[in-house]
């Protein structure tokens, strides 16, 4: 492992551990960026599935009594996104995953950057349950499809009045879920070699560590900042995405 190779490893387990404690997603998106430079596609994509997992865990105990408190609106998102993971995998013999990311990529930038420039955000005040369902099956499908299950969701949840522990106990476990699951069929295809695991040994410290401090940050947050933070997260997510497609 060189300097060269160790640096970037930290850095990218540092920003997405960051992200991750701070916004409740974009281990990903932002931890990619640096992996994909120094290792094979499916192998930065197995360590990242399981960082994500390992943050989540220090989120979802941030909001473990909204989540309690809300477990019916939970269910509408994730039940209907299970339902919806297969069909994404249906959809990769007919699309490209990277033609699909970079469509996705070219939305949140247009989402993004339409509302962070807003001078008011608007609340969806009203119940969905069916529209919640109908986003949470097209996560499920983006999720198959593009490992993106997270993006519709969170700018759903970024449009809803909710205080922000709601809001996060929406869409944290939900990742979590999913990055578990994915974490577990790398497993079972034996992705995670001796050599994965001495990255992991590496990584897993750094984005817990900085998984604390995006949580500090969170805590600090108001309701409404960080309503404005996902949406932004939303708007740089896009241009990340769509950087790393087309460079990669």
């Amino acid at each position: 492992m060189t300097l060269h190779f160790l640096m970037l490893l930290v850095l990218g387990a540092a920003l997405g551990g960051f992200m991750n404690g701070l916004a409740g997603f974009g281990t990903a998106l932002f931890a990619l960026g640096f992996w994909l430079q120094i290792m094979p596609p499916v192998q930065a994509v197995s360590i990242v599935a399981l960082m994500a997992f390992t943050a989540g865990i220090q989120g979802i105990w941030l909001v473990r009594r909204s989540i309690l408190n809300q477990p019916a609106r939970l269910a509408r998102f994730l039940l209907p996104a299970l339902a919806g993971v297969p069909f994404g995998v249906a959809l990769l013999t007919i699309v490209q995953p990277n033609v699909l990311k970079l469509v996705i990529a070219g939305f949140l930038i247009l989402y993004g950057g339409f509302f962070t420039f807003r001078a008011a955000l608007p609340k969806l005040e009203r119940s969905t349950p069916i529209i919640d369902g109908a986003v949470g099956f097209l996560s499920g499908i983006m999720g198959g499809a593009a490992s993106l299950s997270g993006a519709l969701l969170t700018m759903w949840c970024a449009l809803r009045p909710w205080p922000k522990a709601e809001t996060r106990a929406v869409f944290q476990p939900f990742n979590l879920t999913v990055t578990g699951i994915t974490s577990l069929v790398f497993a079972i295809k034996g992705s995670y070699t001796l050599e994965s695991l001495s990255y992991i040994a590496v990584a897993l410290p750094v984005v817990m560590v900085f998984a604390q401090i995006g949580i500090a940050v969170f805590k600090r947050l108001t309701d409404d900042q960080f309503r404005r933070l996902l949406i932004g997260m939303m708007f740089v997510s896009g241009i990340v995405l769509m950087v790393r497609e087309l460079a990669f």
